[in-house]
């Protein structure tokens, strides 16, 4: 199993509405990355949202990568995710940034795609149908690799038009592609994405037990998928969660438990409103349960390691949390990613980028190879790499000295 960081841009309270706080924490973040890449994290996944205040102020994740980039050399950066509808942006722009992005990172670059958060989110873009952006997604993933093969790029689709023959450029950093992923906010998704061979991303907010039947379904699929969407299959199930994973076991619980409420789910539930709302269904403003809330009289240890057995959260120390791994591999997860930051400070975050990456990591992921470099090594053209007869034209004879010849 592998493991990532997942950074939303989330700056909850009245900070949201200072641009001095915003930026001092939206840094962080972006730091949050570069320090993970140095304790074998393997991914770092950036939330792409419009107009969602507290929530996630991440709204161009491509600009963040490119930061990070120049300061890392192993981390694969990924986006979680990048929505799709044309009415949005003209599709031929998500396969220049993502070709372009898979140059600046060195072949670190994840594509993680999607329909968007919601509707308010979308409505940001003039789009009012939430239901409309699922047939939008679906023209638009399947024509993305045809940019980054052909070089007479033409389509005339329901939702988008490039109607005469252009090259689409940059193209991805060769041999393949970005590994290609979309989030499954809805059971049916999981299914659809092993279908067509890609990654799926589980934006879970509840026990990880409950996805078991959706990655069953979406590993038989991968399993019985002959042609991939792209060159090669991505077969990997990403699940995000929760960690407190520190040295001092007594501190990391006490942080379970006096800080961690479901202030970050009640956003959720408000504005995620193409996916299930959580348990609780508490919906912003209203106030948050606390564990302590809920703990009210009885016993707070017995009460968290509930928690931890549910699949909940991970907290401890890293040999504790160790052994709590074992249920995530149980339900077939491949990644397990966590938010970042959650209600701890910046150096209880380092700390825990720092444990969890020597400590807990290298038990768990001896690999220092991503899947998904793995699965990119076995990329197959799909296209033609022209979809038309060359035009009668003479070709230059004379090129600048420093063209390259051949």
């Amino acid at each position: 199993m592998e493991f990532g960081i997942f950074l939303n841009g989330y700056i909850p309270g009245p900070g949201a509405h200072d641009t001095g706080w915003e930026h001092r924490q939206l840094m962080r973040e972006a730091e949050y990355a570069v320090i993970a890449d140095k304790h074998n994290w393997k991914y770092a996944w950036f939330g792409e949202h419009h107009c969602l205040v507290e929530y996630s102020h991440m709204s161009a994740p491509e600009v963040v990568m490119g930061w990070v980039a120049a300061q890392t050399d192993y981390i694969h950066l990924g986006t979680g995710i990048n929505s799709l509808s044309p009415r949005k942006e003209h599709p031929v722009r998500y396969a220049e940034r993502a070709a372009m992005l898979d140059h600046v990172t060195d072949r670190r670059f994840e594509w993680g795609t999607g329909r968007g958060a919601g509707s308010h989110e979308m409505a940001s873009f003039n789009i009012l149908d939430k239901d409309s952006t699922k047939p939008e997604w679906e023209e638009v993933v399947r024509e993305i690799p045809r940019m980054w093969e052909q070089v007479d790029y033409v389509h005339h689709g329901e939702h988008f038009t490039v109607p005469t023959p252009h090259n689409v450029l940059p193209k991805p950093y060769g041999p393949g592609h970005p590994p290609i992923w979309v989030a499954c906010g809805n059971p049916p998704t999981f299914a659809r994405a092993g279908e067509l061979g890609i990654g799926a991303i589980a934006f879970n907010f509840e026990p990880i037990y409950n996805l078991k039947g959706r990655i069953d379904a979406y590993k038989e699929a991968v399993a019985n998928c002959s042609e991939p969407l792209g060159q090669f299959k991505n077969d990997n199930v990403m699940m995000t969660n929760g960690v407190i994973c520190l040295e001092d076991r007594d501190r990391a619980r006490a942080i379970a438990l006096e800080r961690m409420s479901g202030y970050l789910v009640t956003m959720v539930n408000l504005y995620h409103d193409t996916m299930p709302k959580s348990p609780d269904a508490i919906t912003w403003p209203a106030a948050p349960v606390s564990m302590r809330d809920v703990i009210g009289t009885g016993d707070p240890d017995e009460f968290l390691d509930q928690m931890i057995a549910g699949g909940y959260m991970l907290v401890g120390n890293p040999e504790e949390v160790s052994e709590q791994l074992e249920s995530y591999k149980s339900v077939g997860c491949d990644q397990l990613v966590f938010g970042f930051p959650q209600d701890m400070h910046r150096d209880e975050l380092i700390e825990l980028l720092e444990v969890f990456g020597d400590r807990v990591i290298p038990e768990h992921d001896p690999d220092r190879t991503h899947s998904t470099d793995r699965y990119r090594a076995t990329a197959e053209p799909r296209y033609e790499r022209f979809s038309q007869p060359l035009p009668d034209v003479e070709w230059p004879t004379r090129l600048p000295v420093t063209a390259m010849a051949g």
